[in-house]
């Protein structure tokens, strides 16, 4: 992917490395791993080289107590890339940047060992995030239960509910920022969109509120159930635990945000794939073979996707409501304290099942 980046055709939809990166990895191998468990540990590329140099003894050690933090801020820095960067998609500038992190990444595992990816790696981080959720374990120790089954097993690393939270903020503010709503606000008219370049700052600004935003309004939640309840439970590990529930709306609003530019870039990189090098290959024997957007046209499949979309966030709220009396019932034991403590983190969630139908139903600009 890196050789296709850099020496291969400077069209992003003709470019296998940004059709590989964004559509089958960030898209639809993020998603899947919301129903087959941790696809990062088959197909990461560091550990199999890592094997082969034998047994490396760590230089330095990392403490456990170091939980997600790196992981948070390595999001928060993808998500600045992701939506303010001026060109994410061009294929040499991402083939940079994935060169240049694979080779930091390595350099951790040389240093660290393997537990430098267990803290400090993102990929690791948001497939192990959503990978919780999945009813399938396909790594390790292999099982099958109700979705969320694994996220109860383990106690929650440190910031594993803060980096839960980063996740919902990053999705959320990607399908706000090309909202008209929200480019009325930054005074950009959306007819008339400038360009990225032209919106850097607001971009990181308003990245950065969404994120502060939603951590208040989320510890509000629940510092106002633990009051209610009169719980005897510490707020950081209430905090902790209640957060792992937004992963269920964090993963289908993923989904339901990136169905329908999904359904046109896969296309291009089943084209990609029959012909990587834009030689006029056909390794997959497809010619002729065009790409439609035609579905977009009739008014019965538009009714679909939206069905679909909007079938999604409230799927993925009921889930996360019962999910947080689970939680709950584990933190507060048996009883009404457990309904009453999660009595505001329930109201946080049906509202935010309307901004999530919103986010999807906004006309955009950008």
């Amino acid at each position: 992917m890196l050789y296709l980046g850099f020496t291969g055709p400077r069209d992003p939809l003709s470019n296998l490395m940004p059709l590989s990166f964004w559509t089958l990895g960030w898209v639809a191998a993020v998603s899947l791993s919301g129903v087959l468990g941790n696809l990062w540990r088959w197909i990461n590329p560091w550990t199999g080289l890592y094997q082969l140099l034998g047994p490396l003894r760590p230089v330095l050690g990392l403490s456990a107590g170091l939980g997600r933090w790196p992981a948070v801020a390595l999001l928060l820095g993808f998500a600045a890339f992701l939506l303010a960067d001026i060109a994410p998609d061009d294929p040499a500038r991402l083939a940079r940047f994935v060169a240049i992190y694979w080779l930091v990444t390595f350099a951790g595992m040389i240093l660290c060992g393997r537990r430098w990816l267990a803290h400090a790696e993102l990929g690791h981080a948001v497939f192990a995030a959503f990978a919780s959720l999945a009813p399938l374990r396909l790594s390790g120790r292999a099982g099958l239960g109700g979705p969320g089954w694994r996220l109860l097993a383990d106690s929650p690393a440190p910031a594993a509910g803060i980096f839960a939270l980063t996740l919902l903020a990053v999705g959320s503010f990607d399908g706000l920022n090309g909202t008209f709503w929200w480019l009325g606000r930054i005074g950009v008219n959306p007819l008339e969109f400038p360009g990225r370049s032209a919106v850097v700052a607001q971009t990181l600004t308003g990245l950065a509120l969404a994120f502060a935003a939603l951590l208040g309004v989320f510890a509000l939640a629940v510092w106002l159930g633990l009051r209610l309840a009169r719980a005897e439970v510490r707020y950081a590990q209430a905090f902790g635990w209640l957060a792992l529930s937004l992963l269920p709306i964090a993963l289908v609003y993923h989904i339901a945000h990136y169905l329908t530019s999904f359904l046109v870039q896969i296309q291009y990189a089943i084209a990609a794939l029959s012909d990587p090098f834009a030689r006029g290959a056909d390794w997959l024997g497809i010619q002729p073979f065009r790409v439609t957007t035609g579905f977009f046209n009739s008014i019965d499949s538009v009714r679909v996707i939206w069905v679909t979309q909007a079938g999604l966030v409230v799927l993925g709220h009921v889930w996360s409501v019962l999910l947080s009396h689970r939680i709950a019932l584990r933190l507060f034991g048996e009883g009404p304290r457990a309904a009453v403590a999660t009595l505001p983190l329930s109201i946080f969630m049906i509202a935010y099942t309307m901004l999530g139908l919103w986010l999807l139903a906004a006309p955009k600009g950008a």
